[in-house]
């Protein structure tokens, strides 16, 4: 470790006029031996441009082990990753190693170049991505490490946190409570997260994000052009639109991008990828598009009040924070629905599953399982599960298992040995000591299952919109379904919803929350982008 980095993903040779383009925008110092450039811990930090001399890219030391050289840039190198875009802190620390000549290119200038100059921009953002897949796998993963219950719902959820925000991180799971590297703790502590070697107990994501500054933070402006919340397939979307177009965007979510795609093991009918593709890898690539357009993604950050105060709308955070913004989007998905059985939430923590990506599927391991759900998430999550080693019972409460799934997924599932087809029937009960052990289905008794997973369908997330129009069901209504008893303060403004407008003006909604919507990924991309089209419309008018 240490030496001269050469791979040319992770540091590309650039032309002559691409160097002075970057150049053109920083600004020139010498530095002394051991004179450090930025910081572990810095908030805001420039990407540092080598002209002439080296610098070490370090681990700092932590309390249990010493510093460690991760990298050495040499002349006409870059020094940063992928946090200088979406506004992580430092988490490692850059030092001159002799005298040194740099540059500073700042955040701002930095993420203004790789929008106006596309081949650079390209080139750097490919860098700064291969640079953070590399690190994950090296010792730069202790800066963030979990120490947890391998099956407990709270270490699932910070690991889910860091697998989605792409974060560098180690994951330790222990089976029983014993010293692990050094580290002290007992059980109500877990799960632990160590940032920079500093112990939080019983972590949150949350508290995780606060910690590395992927939190909200007022911006320099004092009000944005768009807030987008929820960051799903439709939230993403409209963040890039609105971005790429020049609107100043904050994403905000709840948990982490990606919402109920990113937990779909495979998408096979998602346009441009024939051969499918995993809800974590295109939430991953929509995640990065974002920031390579300026979006400032913030997770989790959970919107709990939407008003419209004079010309503008505020949004409230649940820490008590607001963003006033002159418009938004509302895209907060739904919340999943659970079966009413004794037990459910003792094994929520050692069990129960929402989601089937290669996490679940470390936590059962080959063992059989219990897929619940007649649509296409529950059928994807079965083809996954078996062909992942594990034997599947697949419970459809309904009698045809093509009422509400697509037609390649009923062939699939109906010609793997592997998967049990239960329709008409339902899970009654639960059982196991301390972690799920059985699952009772009543058309066919008792059958072994480490894990339950639950696809039956979810809610609206849209209790926290106080005066907006949804249905019985608690759907948005939006456009021309508004009801005619919110229109009143239409006719002051001379005009009707716009398409995807709720019944509060400048407020719109798309993807699953949405009354009509098709609940699919791409429907949900599209909605997104579409509501941007009239995002413009209300701030032209």
């Amino acid at each position: 470790m240490g030496g001269h980095v050469t791979d040319e993903n992770i540091a590309p040779t650039l032309t002559d006029e691409q160097w002075e383009k970057l150049c053109a925008r920083a600004e020139a110092r010498d530095v002394a031996d051991g004179e450090h450039v930025f910081r572990t811990g810095d908030a805001d930090y420039p990407m540092i441009l080598v002209d002439d001399g080296e610098i070490e890219v370090v681990r700092d030391a932590l309390w249990w082990i010493g510093e460690e050289v991760v990298a050495l840039m040499g002349p006409r190198s870059m020094v940063g990753e992928l946090g200088l875009l979406n506004g992580q802190r430092a988490f490692l620390s850059a030092r001159a190693k002799g005298p040194a000549r740099v540059r500073s290119l700042s955040r701002a200038n930095l993420r203004r170049l790789i929008s106006e100059e596309d081949e650079l921009g390209d080139l750097i953002l490919h860098a700064l991505w291969a640079r953070r897949e590399s690190l994950r796998s090296g010792p730069a993963a202790l800066t963030l490490k979990f120490v947890g219950n391998g099956r407990s719902r709270e270490f699932l959820a910070l690991r889910r946190f860091a697998e989605r925000f792409d974060l560098v991180h180690t994951a330790v799971a222990v089976d029983q409570i014993e010293p692990h590297a050094g580290h002290d703790y007992v059980e109500a502590d877990l799960p632990l997260a160590f940032v920079q070697g500093e112990a939080f107990p019983r972590a949150t994501p949350g508290l995780v994000a606060e910690q590395l500054g992927l939190s909200y933070e007022p911006g320099g402006e004092s009000v944005v052009d768009l807030v987008v919340i929820g960051g799903g397939p439709a939230g993403l979307a409209a963040a890039i639109y609105a971005a790429s177009e020049g609107l100043s965007t904050v994403l905000l979510e709840a948990v982490a991008p990606g919402g109920q795609a990113a937990s779909t093991s495979r998408i096979e009918n998602f346009l441009g990828f024939p051969f499918g593709v995993s809800g974590g890898q295109l939430i991953g690539q929509a995640t990065l598009q974002a920031i390579k357009f300026g979006v400032r993604v913030c997770a989790p950050c959970e919107a709990v009040d939407l008003r419209p105060v004079d010309d503008a709308i505020d949004v409230t955070l649940s820490d008590g924070r607001v963003i006033r913004s002159r418009t938004a989007i509302v895209t907060s998905g739904a919340a999943y629905r659970t079966l009413r059985l004794d037990r459910w939430e003792d094994f929520e923590r050692s069990g129960i599953f929402y989601a089937a990506t290669p996490l679940e599927l470390k936590q059962v391991a080959g063992s059989p399982v219990v897929v619940v759900g007649g649509a296409n998430s529950a059928g994807q999550a079965a083809l996954y599960l078996s062909s992942n080693g594990c034997r599947v019972h697949l419970v459809v409460r309904g009698a045809e298992l093509g009422t509400r799934m697509s037609s390649y997924l009923v062939d699939r599932i109906t010609d793997d040995p592997r998967i049990s087809l239960h329709t008409g029937s339902n899970v009654v009960s639960l059982d196991g000591n301390g972690t799920l052990q059985s699952v009772r289905i009543d058309t066919a008794g008792d059958v072994d299952a480490k894990g339950l997973f639950c696809f039956i369908g979810a809610d609206p997330a849209a209790a926290w919109l106080p005066g907006v129009d949804r249905d019985g069901a608690g759907f948005i209504r939006t456009g021309t379904d508004v009801t005619t008893q919110t229109l009143g303060h239409w006719q002051l403004l001379g005009r009707e919803p716009l398409p995807f407008e709720t019944s509060i003006p400048r407020v719109f909604a798309a993807g699953d929350v949405r009354r009509g919507s098709m609940k699919r990924v791409a429907a949900a991309v599209g909605e997104g982008s579409s509501a941007v089209a009239s995002v413009h419309r209300a701030l032209a008018g």
